[in-house]
């Protein structure tokens, strides 16, 4: 053969050779993209790295992303995972060109037939609307209710699903909630918060959640990571603003996030919704997804199921003789001093019981007296009675009318109840062991402290760490890891498998023990 005819077959091989894998890439992530499933996904995931493409070729395809179809259900759009139904209220304008804003809203009165809910809350579409998104209406029942793994699976599941089909835009996925749905939202918010922009729990009451948990362990300081958005009313029967407040000042004096949006004359209801949406919005707005945050904490019973915050996995929990000792713990909760008046209530207005020498045996109240006034102000349920009370300062005088034996009794006197101080209490009881980190990533070193771990992995993404320089990871004040990291498209592919998500993709694993 002619040397230049060698060089000329030579190049057509390895043109071919070219096509091949080039065609070898484009069909694993055709499958890869095709995939119903996050397990389907990491099948279709193994032959994306037998293909051997590069990591930056991988990394530019899957932040691209699928191509979304054009032929999809919008409008109302039913949907099952099992044994959970959901609707879509999907816009008639839907462009899969364009990615959208989610909104996940959990509904209330959890204690009604599942037949019962799914029915009701398809009718209630449409009664908390607000900006142009796609809108998620999933189903929870009294043996489903939302403080349920099985819910936070469902989520998750419905959230994967959405993303497989339209063009969402995943840092502006928020989980709202009324009433036991609020509720809800503060119990995924403490376990599975990542693929979450923020939480707006609306008429719920984190505190429901000591008496109805009985198989997690929930850590409210779990609730720094993301924002919360809160509504409740001054004469919420349920949840009133009075007794609500207390926690929520707990919890913004250790550095939740806490935008609240009291609404004095509101009772159990969202009446409100016209005069608030406008906030709610801008709130939502303002607070996209960071996916990378530089600061995150983390406390977990359950590694498999809940290890897992942003590009932080806690592996194993154990002790070490290098734990932190100065973490502040969010479980304990000392609440405000309140004011003791010196009788209880039967539920509604009617006095079950009076304390002697008290502001209230001063006034002259008797046991079965029902509350009609107090001053001028008319009231119609119990909780109308804290608000009430609200404007009174010690020293001032006071006035409540009666109804005693059918009878109008009024009563006057001076307003001094005692000052009680409560006891510090655990918001949340716990079940068997947990493990903490807490993190701060400056550059490409990430300072680390942790209680009750011995093992965690951090993921690394190149939108986060410059590869190109060492990383560095110190746990407790002693360097754990200082060298390269390669990246990987096993990882890349890992993750994203996973995730689903084109905004939070990780390059590499970098496994840590604890010494």
């Amino acid at each position: 053969m002619k040397p230049w005819l060698a060089v000329v077959v030579g190049l057509l091989i390895a043109a071919g050779a070219g096509q091949q894998h080039a065609s070898g890439i484009d069909a694993a992530f055709a499958k890869f993209w095709a995939a119903k499933n996050p397990g389907d996904a990491a099948k279709a995931a193994d032959d994306i790295v037998k293909s051997g493409v590069s990591f930056e070729a991988a990394y530019e395809r899957l932040k691209r992303g699928r191509t979304y179809d054009t032929h999809v259900a919008v409008g109302v759009v039913a949907g099952h995972r099992g044994a959970f139904s959901y609707f879509l209220d999907v816009p008639a304008t839907y462009d899969p060109s364009r990615s959208y804003q989610v909104r996940i809203q959990l509904h209330g009165g959890i204690a009604a037939p599942k037949d019962n809910n799914e029915r009701r809350w398809r009718n209630g579409i449409g009664r908390l609307a607000g900006a142009e998104q796609i809108y998620v209406l999933p189903a929870s029942w009294s043996e489903a209710p939302w403080w349920s793994g099985a819910q936070i699976d469902n989520l998750r599941g419905i959230l994967d699903t959405l993303k497989r089909t339209y063009n969402v835009d995943e840092t502006r996925v928020v989980l709202s909630g009324v009433s036991d749905g609020g509720t809800g939202a503060y119990f995924v918010d403490m376990l599975d918060p990542t693929p979450y922009a923020s939480f707006l729990p609306l008429n719920g009451y984190i505190l429901v959640l000591q008496h109805v948990v009985e198989e997690e362990s929930l850590f409210p300081g779990n609730l720094r990571n993301k924002p919360l958005f809160v509504v409740n009313g001054g004469r919420d029967p349920l949840y009133p603003m009075a007794s609500v407040e207390p926690t929520l000042e707990h919890l913004a004096r250790a550095g939740v996030r806490v935008t609240y949006k009291p609404q004095p004359q509101a009772g159990h209801d969202t009446s409100w919704w016209p005069e608030v949406k406008d906030d709610y919005e801008a709130f939502v707005r303002e607070h996209p997804r960071v996916s990378f945050p530089d600061a995150l904490t983390w406390e977990t019973a359950d590694t498999k199921r809940y290890g897992r915050l942003h590009w932080l996995q806690i592996d194993t929990l154990g002790s070490g003789a290098s734990d932190a000792r100065d973490f502040a713990d969010l479980n304990e909760f000392a609440r405000a001093p309140a004011a003791d008046l010196g009788f209880r209530l039967a539920p509604g207005l009617k006095v079950d019981r009076v304390m002697k020498g008290t502001m209230a045996s001063r006034l002259g109240l008797e046991r079965n007296d029902i509350i009609e006034r107090v001053g001028d102000v008319t009231l119609h349920a119990g909780a109308d009675l804290a608000t009430a009370l609200q404007p009174y300062q010690r020293g001032a005088p006071i006035r409540m009318t009666v109804n005693r034996h059918d009878q109008t009794v009024e009563l006057s006197g001076t307003f001094d109840p005692e000052i009680v101080q409560p006891p510090v209490e655990p918001m949340f009881r716990r079940i068997g062991k947990s493990g903490r980190v807490d993190l701060v990533r400056s550059g490409n070193t990430v300072d680390v402290k942790t209680r009750g771990v011995t093992h965690f992995t951090l993921l690394l993404s190149p939108d986060q760490f410059d590869f190109a320089k060492p990383i560095r990871v110190v746990v407790n004040g002693n360097m754990a890891f200082d060298g390269p990291v390669e990246k990987s498209v096993a990882a890349l592919v890992k993750w994203a498998a996973r995730d689903n998500d084109r905004t939070m993709l990780f390059g590499a694993e970098l496994p840590i023990a604890v010494r």
